[in-house]
């Protein structure tokens, strides 16, 4: 059986438990933190200690994007990826504008917004323009008809249901901006969270957050 490796609380994890679970993939989930320095069982399993990983009766995979890719190929079951090879390139174009165009500069804002720290006026101001930036672009490439491409649920979505709310939050918090104001995606996340799926993973990060919170305050 599959086991996906990392906690709740990372959008790398969530990302690929949402995909496991649109397809109907059985696996198991093996709780695995971080921290400052990794231990030497982590770096066997997963050679930089990142999450998340997969372990297969194979051996064992790591990053996301790679890990999507084998669960494609492997479990061609309930596919969350178009036939038509255009169409497929631009899933995976969608995929890459939401990581490296929105989630990734945002990322850099979330010590302010979720963790107590500060940002500097600086970072802030060039975040806010390489956001404002990554919005534009993503806006000409996504659809929204219902989903991120098209009339099928697929891997663009699993990107977009994890990361949007959380960069959309981050700006808010931080920046003091509606991030996705006029772009629909405030209505296709609110579809999105009546999914079963989606459901799941809200209610497991909510969990794990939670637990996390309360062990730090002892």
């Amino acid at each position: 059986m599959l086991k996906l490796c990392g906690f709740s609380m990372s959008n790398y994890y969530n990302q690929v438990k949402l995909q496991l679970l649109e397809k109907g993939v059985t696996f198991e989930e093996d709780t695995v933190f971080v921290g400052p320095r990794a231990s030497p069982d982590l770096l066997l399993r997963s050679p930089l200690g990142k999450v998340p990983f997969l372990e297969t009766e194979q051996g064992t995979l790591t990053e996301s994007a790679v890990i999507a890719d084998y669960l494609e190929q492997a479990y061609p079951e309930h596919s969350l990826m178009p036939t038509d090879a255009f169409a497929a390139a631009k899933v995976r174009e969608l995929v890459k504008y939401i990581e490296l165009y929105l989630e990734l500069p945002a990322r850099e804002l979330y010590p302010q917004a979720f963790f107590g720290g500060q940002v500097s006026d600086s970072t802030k101001e060039r975040v806010a323009k390489q956001l404002a930036k990554g919005v534009e672009g993503y806006k000409k490439i996504m659809q929204l008809n219902p989903y991120q491409y098209g009339d099928q649920f697929t891997l663009a979505d699993c990107s977009a249901v994890i990361h949007l709310p959380v960069v959309s939050m981050a700006a808010k918090l931080v920046l003091g901006v509606d991030l996705f104001e006029g772009t629909g995606v405030k209505d296709y996340l609110k579809a999105m969270s009546a999914r079963p799926s989606v459901q799941k993973v809200a209610a497991d990060r909510k969990t794990s957050t939670e637990q996390m919170m309360a062990t730090s305050k002892k």
